[in-house]
């Protein structure tokens, strides 16, 4: 049967769901479906079966075959979504008029953890399950983490979450070098983590809360034990006294994308060039955008380190105590970054398994991405100072492991470089 016929009667379904005669497009549809000899037509027919049947069960068999042939189309991934309870079509909101930001004062969401012996702040110990009083010392463990969750990048999208920030938080903003936090629960003051300086309230944000938090595994003392360890290693001297390591937690997205690119190009064979042409396949979990511009060159090398899908679910009481930095990077715009990599990777991917291809060309339209999660990473952060020069250290909170700035040797001017150790 010629493909003529079948694109004939998808046409003729689509005039009959536009007069919304269902029952007649429903016959043309499912004519079209036994002579469809292409994957596009099949995916078209069973799309807009699933839009006009009412059997949850069918409706979901339907979508399974669209996402089959097309694991990235949007509209089948929603319906699916609305189907699966994921998503309230009175939830959709339609990109090109998003609700306009209220002004309206809104309750700020802060907790408040006091000590039930005492009535004193209680905050996190740093040892990764544990409350501790600051007057008493009372203990309180958390529960055990599990993983948090990672957010349906459809739904998201659907629902506006990736354009506006939807929770009201208190937020601080350090004089010193213009850093912004995330206000610890019940402080109204703390000391800049990045600069030393004090920052105070600067009022409230709203910000998307965050999926997951890496609780911090240690607290200040075994954080400069490390450091010493670290210093000493590599035969650092510095000059005066080093500061003691400041805690914080720092936001990064995460993006899991999968789908496959369709590439094509010439080899040189036999002394001429030869076409020839492919698909990669892509799936990839966890690329990882970071949200805020400072580290932004020691945060890759301390980043390899971390179990991010071992992260709890986010729990304010993680924070008690401690300052977290404000994500300068809306999910929607990390989501682009993301892609990027994404296709990048794809490239050196078809590189690799192909060899050298000249005018090499290929499509991304079928990468998708299929979840996302803003994660609270943990680090400390210190400086030094050798022959007079400022030098950065960074250590992990949950693993422990070092990094910093060293002079590089017999270098005049000693240049700044990113060590691991």
């Amino acid at each position: 049967m010629s493909s003529d016929f079948d694109t004939s009667l998808v046409r003729e379904a689509v005039i009959h769901l536009k007069a919304k005669e269902y029952e007649a497009a429903r016959r043309y549809l499912e004519r079209a479906l036994e002579v469809a000899d292409d994957l596009d037509t099949q995916l078209q027919v069973n799309f807009y079966l699933s839009q006009i049947t009412s059997d949850p069960v069918q409706k979901r068999k339907y979508l399974d075959v669209v996402l089959a042939i097309n694991p990235n189309l949007a509209p089948a991934r929603r319906a699916l979504a609305i189907l699966d309870g994921k998503l309230k079509p009175e939830e959709i909101v339609n990109a090109d008029q998003l609700p306009a930001q209220s002004t309206d004062p809104q309750n700020v969401k802060a907790d408040r953890f006091a000590c039930p012996k005492c009535g004193s702040r209680m905050i996190f110990d740093g040892d990764g399950q544990t409350l501790v009083c600051e007057s008493c010392a009372r203990q309180e463990a958390l529960k055990k983490a599990t993983p948090g969750n990672e957010q349906d990048f459809i739904v998201a999208m659907a629902t506006g979450q990736g354009q506006r920030k939807p929770v009201a938080m208190r937020t601080f903003n350090c004089k010193g070098c213009g850093a912004n936090f995330m206000l610890p629960p019940q402080v109204i003051s703390e000391t800049c983590s990045y600069c030393g300086s004090v920052y105070v309230l600067a009022g409230t944000r709203e910000l998307v809360e965050p999926d997951s938090i890496v609780p911090m595994a240690f607290n200040q003392r075994e954080a400069a034990m490390r450091l010493v360890k670290w210093v000493e290693k590599h035969k650092i001297k510095p000059q005066g006294k080093v500061q003691a390591p400041r805690g914080l937690y720092l936001p990064v997205w995460t993006f899991d994308i999968v789908g496959s690119v369709p590439w094509n190009g010439t080899v040189y064979r036999d002394k001429r060039q030869v076409p020839v042409s492919g698909q990669q396949m892509a799936s990839f979990d966890d690329i990882i955008i970071y949200s805020t511009p400072k580290l932004a060159d020691l945060l890759p090398k301390i980043i390899r380190d971390f179990s991010l899908g071992s992260g709890a679910p986010y729990d304010a009481r993680y924070l008690a105590g401690w300052p977290a930095e404000i994500y300068q990077k809306a999910m929607a715009e990390a989501s682009l970054d993301a892609r990027k990599q994404a296709v990048e990777r794809v490239r050196k991917d078809i590189y690799r398994d192909q060899g050298t291809i000249n005018n090499l060309r290929y499509s991304t339209a079928n990468l998708a991405i299929l979840s996302f999660k803003l994660v609270l990473i943990p680090v400390w952060l210190t400086e030094y100072t050798l022959e007079d020069h400022r030098y950065r250290v960074i250590i992990n909170g949950q693993t422990g492991s070092v990094y910093g700035e060293r002079a590089a040797s017999g270098v005049v001017g000693w240049l700044g470089k990113v060590l691991g150790g």
